[in-house]
């Protein structure tokens, strides 16, 4: 049954949002297909964001792939908890352990020992539409135990203004959706982050867009 629901719900509720609604511009999005498992790496501006990134995947692929959202957000409620596990398929990751005995970077992980393909969003938390917040440094600790899973940035623009943070009422606006060149962990984590960094500004400067007001 969960899979017949999640089926309905990307393949027809949230495909057709994205298309009908909101349209996309996507550049090279052959990136996202060149290997089996990757770590999707993303700016983060709405509650969209995790839908639109999902949606440029065909169905088959979408299966292998698993958002890493905060864990707290969805325990408030049970329904969405429900729906962020069974249909989303979400990989919980706690933002406040305090103990340092516990990983918290087990539960990613776990899923990509599994084969998975995860999406993440280092800037931590849904930040301003449209402006790039400083990364965390948690993904380079993943990709030093993952060297040999590749890095696909994507820099995506619009959907902070589709649906900001703290609004529940979607508004139509045309999102851009720029892919950068996969590349490895190098070995070093000042390093990894400054091409990350580098590689996410790289594509923010691609769109030449104004500035929010």
């Amino acid at each position: 049954m969960n899979s017949i629901l999640r089926y309905i719900w990307f393949e027809i509720f949230v495909k057709g949002v994205v298309l009908v609604v909101l349209g996309l511009n996507i550049r090279n999005r052959c990136r996202l297909h060149r290997h089996k498992q990757i770590i999707l790496v993303a700016n983060h501006n709405s509650h969209l964001d995790t839908l639109v990134l999902m949606s440029l995947f065909p169905y088959k692929e979408m299966n292998n792939i698993r958002p890493v959202a905060a864990m707290d957000y969805f325990l408030e409620n049970p329904v969405r908890r429900w729906f962020a596990e069974k249909i989303v398929r979400i990989v919980p990751l706690s933002r406040h352990l305090r103990s340092v005995r516990v990983d918290p970077l087990k539960s990613c992980s776990d899923a990509l020992k599994e084969g998975y393909s995860l999406i993440l969003y280092p800037e931590g938390t849904r930040g301003n539409p449209e402006k790039l917040k400083d990364f965390k440094t948690g993904i380079s600790h993943l990709l030093k135990r993952f060297p040999d899973i590749v890095v696909v940035p994507v820099f995506m623009h619009g959907l902070g203004k589709a649906l900001p943070k703290g609004e529940f009422l979607l508004v139509p606006f045309y999102c851009d959706i720029f892919v950068g060149e996969p590349f490895f962990w190098q070995g070093d984590r000042v390093e990894f982050m400054e091409t990350l960094n580098q590689s996410m500004n790289d594509l923010a400067k691609q769109g030449d867009f104004k500035a929010w007001n």
